[in-house]
């Protein structure tokens, strides 16, 4: 399910399965940018436990764990083709993007 856009930098996904909270499965190449910039993932208090990790355009992920409801994580974006999200049953996942600073 994509996320409903509140504004340019602030969206909101419930995941059940694995549903990209960035990016896509459908991208045949690592998107780079001269500014990386972060993803905030914040599991909602209300829901389940998910695994978070992050995708690159040949197909392979590398896990970066899991997240408790209430728990959130900031991820760099660079050299990816998607964040994703995965969840067993359902939970809600609030993000927030902005670009990094030095």
């Amino acid at each position: 399910m994509l996320g409903v856009l509140h504004n340019r930098q602030e969206y909101t996904v419930k995941v059940r399965g694995l549903t990209f909270l960035w990016g896509s499965a459908g991208l045949t190449q690592n998107l780079q940018f001269d500014t990386p910039f972060l993803l905030h993932v914040a599991n909602d208090y209300a829901g389940e436990s998910i695994a978070i990790g992050t995708r690159v355009a040949v197909g392979a992920t590398s896990s970066l764990g899991t997240l408790q409801p209430g728990e959130s994580v900031s991820i760099p974006i660079n050299n990816v083709s998607g964040v994703y999200a995965d969840c067993a049953l359902d939970s809600v996942v609030h993000c927030f993007i902005h670009t990094a600073t030095a």
